[in-house]
């Protein structure tokens, strides 16, 4: 079969998305180190990577603003370059307030690309939830190869080394997507972008009923996936009492079944539908993240990982609604917008979590994880069954 351009595309935009979460997944290992080298809690901890959820979720919107005028090769260019110099910043921090902006800086940058990445594949592919669950496997696949990277360095040289992996890698691939993706045009070049920012446009578009379910159901189930993301390493290691390299492989592993999984569940909510799709998958998870708080062994550990990076992967199905519902010269601006709404809101997944942990023990603060999914399942459901309109 022919390589085509469209693929050259889909190829880099991945990429892409792997190099700004490989900059963001190389901290969570290493965060017991990060904790004892500034003599912090878990809760500060937390509040830093919500910080960085936040500011990552914070650029969306203005990001679909930017590529509307620019184009969407730049804004991911920009992105790429961004996330290079915030992580060598992170990794250079000397002192944890100065961290604390470095991520603040990296969440920000990092993420322009997400919501134009998106928006140039719908420009490109007619079969938007497969492309969408490819382009978001860049995540999932960061996930796989870099927190086992991040932890063995990490033990043998410090934390700063493991979280320049970063840089090395967004580097990289700004090179890459430099050299072989073609300019594109932007869609709305002469509009100021001020009129971009008007409330009352923005607030019509997160009224109507459809998408205020969907920013609603993406706030609560980002919620769990943030937490997971910050704090699944510190769990396996404090929790279950394994060693740091033995608990980063595992969040490795669960990452790996996240990218296998995310295409999969992009083509399952093409066929069956967006909403009873995703309620199977956080379902899933739900039991996953059961499984892992009650059952001893290996083979629970398996099993629960397994079943965690399958549910977790409820982006590829559910996030196409969005484009569902957007009349085409809403996607950019308009998917910029609902991710940075529902991204800033499920960033408090890392904070609250931590607190949790903190005031009580991490098999509450994942209990409430578990308890949280499966009340989401059961509203998808139920929206599913009886076709509410929503």
């Amino acid at each position: 079969m022919r390589w085509s351009y469209r693929r050259t595309v889909l190829s880099l935009c991945t990429l892409a998305f792997f190099a700004t979460m490989a900059a963001r997944m190389a901290i969570s290992p290493v965060v017991p180190q990060i904790r004892a080298d500034f003599g912090v809690s878990n809760t500060v901890i937390g509040v830093a990577l919500t910080g960085l959820w936040m500011t990552y979720s914070l650029s969306q919107f203005p990001s679909g603003v930017l590529a509307d005028r620019f184009g969407e090769r730049r804004v991911i260019l920009l992105a790429l370059g961004g996330t290079t110099l915030a992580s060598l910043a992170l990794a250079l921090a000397p002192i944890f307030p100065v961290f604390v902006l470095a991520t603040l800086a990296l969440g920000s940058l990092a993420g322009l690309h997400y919501s134009v990445g998106t928006t140039l594949l719908t420009r490109t592919f007619d079969d938007v939830g497969k492309a969408i669950g490819v382009h978001t496997a860049g995540g999932p696949i960061a996930g796989l190869s870099v927190p086992v990277l991040a932890a063995w360095i990490g033990v043998r040289y410090g934390w700063e080394p493991a979280i320049a992996i970063g840089a090395v890698v967004a580097g990289v691939t700004f090179v890459a997507f430099a050299r072989f993706v073609r300019p594109t045009e932007p869609k709305r070049p002469d509009q100021p972008m001020r009129e971009r920012f008007q409330v009352g446009p923005l607030f019509e578009l997160l009224t109507r009923p459809p998408i205020a379910f969907t920013v609603v159901i993406s706030i609560l189930s980002a919620y769990v996936w943030q937490a997971t993301a910050s704090f699944l390493p510190t769990f396996l290691h404090e929790f279950r009492g394994y060693p740091e390299p033995v608990a980063g492989t595992l969040f490795a592993a669960y990452f790996l079944v996240q990218g296998i999984a995310s295409p999969l569940v992009g083509t399952a909510s093409d066929r069956y539908g967006r909403d009873g799709t995703t309620a199977v998958a956080l379902a899933v998870a739900a039991a996953g993240f059961l499984v892992l708080l009650v059952v001893p062994g290996w083979l629970a550990i398996g099993v629960g990982v397994l079943a965690l990076g399958t549910g977790l992967s409820w982006t590829a199905a559910f996030l196409p609604r969005f484009f569902d519902e957007f009349e085409p010269e809403e996607e950019g601006t308009g998917f910029g917008f609902v991710r940075t709404v529902y991204g800033v809101l499920g960033a408090l997944g890392s904070v609250g979590t931590g607190f949790v942990a903190d005031l009580t023990d991490w098999a509450v603060a994942f209990g409430l994880l578990t308890a949280l999914l499966a009340l989401i399942s059961l509203v998808l459901a139920i929206n599913y069954r009886f076709d509410t309109g929503y």
